[in-house]
This record gives C-alpha cells, structure tokens and sequence, in this order.
C-alpha cells in the first residue's frame, strides 16, 4: 500500500513498484503535499492508467491539509501540475483504478484489519493521513506489518531549511504521531536518497534510448533538456527520493541501516521539521547507506517492464 503526494518523484516510484512482481500494490491513497490533493488523486488516476496494472488498485483521497499550520507546496520544483512538463491524459473509459469511498486515512486502516500483520504502508508523502489513521483507528493502524517512510534528514542537511527535509517539514506534527505510535518504522532519509540520482549519462545512455511510454514520461517529467543536459531548474541531477523508499520495500539489502532514536521538531523556528537523534527518542530503522549502482540497475530493469 503506497500513500504519496504525486509529485515526478512519487510517479516514478509507482512505475518501480506496479513494474516490480515482489509488491503486490492493493491501493494508492494520496495526500496534500507536493501539490494539493485535488491534484494528487488525478495525477493519480493518470499515472496508474499509464501504468496499465493487471489489477486495478483501490485510490482514494486523502487530508487536503497538515494537522496544523498552513500547506505547503513545490510547484516550483514539480511544475503547475505535478508531472512536470509530462502531458499524460486521463483515459475515459475503463480506467486502471476503482476509486474508494472511504477517505485515505480509514482506507489504510480498514485495509490493515482485512490483513493483520501482511500490509506494508510505504508513505513517500507528509504523513498526514497516518496520524489521522492513529486518531481514528489506533488498533487498525497496530495491524500494519511494517511502514517505510521516505522523509527526515538525520546527519545530512535539509532540502526545505538547512535542518528540515520536505515531506517532515510540511506536517512536523503528523511525523511526531507517527514516530510515537510504537509502529515499525523504516525511515529512509535525504541521507541515502541523495545518493541515487538521474545523471545526464543515465537520461541520454538508458533511458532516451528505450523510446517508449514509460521513457518519454520520464524525460518530460523530470523536465531534461538534452541540449543543455540539465534536469528541472537547471539541476545537474535528479534525485531518485521516493522510488528508493520503494526499492528498500522490494530489497532491504540494497540500504545500510542502524536503529536510532529519533524525534521531530514541532515548534515554530530555525529547527521546525527536523529529525534529529535524541537521547530517550523514537526507535527506528534508519538508512544510512546505500549500494547506489544496484538500486540504479534494479530501477532502470523495471522502468520498461
């Protein structure tokens, strides 16, 4: 089960995981974030009917804001609508998706009671809709396996602030629910998503070669340029940040990880939305290295599939 904020990094991890026969993907539920949840459930339908999956998933809308404070956005980053300069269309008829009628945060848990202790939530947005989950349903939640979350930065810098990463950053609150709930938590940080990137070697050599659908969403997407080989903002890379969190789903071998203690930073100020290790913190499994040249191969194996 994947909760995301369909930005061009969180399409490319549903490509990962619908491409991948080790995940079965029962529903995507998405949440305010990258861009607002209006914008995410359509980006949604239209990755999914790109996809084209054997089984249509479950989506379903989620909160439209953090449990506090006011949304935050990176329109600059992944364009007006969230696909970057990606021009996928919304197919009329038999679409590869069954809407729920439950919002995202019931979703979850109902899903987690039909298959105690089997449900891994990969969360690559701002974790809203799990501490919503936790309000509501506390015990459906305790049923989840595992959740692996794409967020925080622990010994690196931020990519919001110079402490905080984006999708802790947009709802501090929510991560601190999440953190406490006594779950087991795989957070897979700024500290190994930065070292998984898109090069221009990669963009010209792999993947502007293959000339398909999958391929060409990725070069719009990602807004490369083949003139000036430069990514989204004039960028020299594009970090692979959601689809890592899928891959450490398919092959935990492919991170380094220590159990830390850590918590979040909810108060207003230069430090609001870090994660940090404290003394008498949250436990977790923290990634902290990663074998960036397998996670590569294992991606671009599965763009295509």
């Amino acid at each position: 089960m994947i909760d995301c904020d369909i930005g061009v990094d969180d399409a490319l991890a549903l490509i990962l995981a619908f491409h991948s026969p080790e995940l079965s993907v029962e529903a995507v539920t998405g949440v305010n974030g990258n861009v607002p949840v209006r914008l995410v459930l359509k980006n949604t339908k239209k990755v999914l009917d790109l996809l084209q999956p054997a089984t249509r998933p479950l989506i379903a809308k989620g909160a439209d804001r953090p449990l506090g404070g006011d949304p935050v956005y990176a329109f600059s980053f992944h364009g007006k609508t969230g696909l970057g300069k990606a021009k996928l269309e919304q197919k009329r008829q038999k679409p590869a998706w069954q809407l729920s009628s439950d919002p995202a945060d019931e979703l979850i848990t109902k899903m987690a009671r039909l298959h105690p202790d089997e449900v891994t939530l990969i969360a690559i947005g701002p974790l809203t809709n799990l501490a919503l989950g936790l309000q509501k349903d506390p015990e459906g939640m305790n049923k989840l396996k595992e959740i692996i979350i794409m967020g925080g930065a622990v010994r690196v810098e931020g990519n919001v602030t110079s402490h905080a990463e984006f999708n802790i950053f947009v709802d501090p609150g929510a991560a601190r629910k999440v953190f406490e709930s006594g779950l087991p938590i795989t957070l897979v940080p700024l500290d190994v998503t930065h070292q998984v990137d898109l090069t221009p070697q990669v963009m010209e050599e792999k993947i502007h070669r293959l000339h398909d659908r999958f391929s060409k969403f990725v070069l719009e997407a990602t807004q490369y340029d083949q003139d000036t080989h430069r990514f989204v903002m004039g960028r020299e890379v594009f970090h692979l940040h959601d689809p890592l969190a899928i891959a450490v789903a398919i092959r935990l071998d492919l991170v380094g990880t220590e159990r830390l203690f850590m918590d979040v930073e909810t108060r207003e100020g230069e430090y609001f939305g870090q994660t940090r290790e404290v003394k008498g913190g949250f436990p977790m499994e923290v990634c902290l290295s990663v074998r960036a040249e397998d996670f590569l191969e294992l991606f671009l194996s599965r763009l295509s599939m």
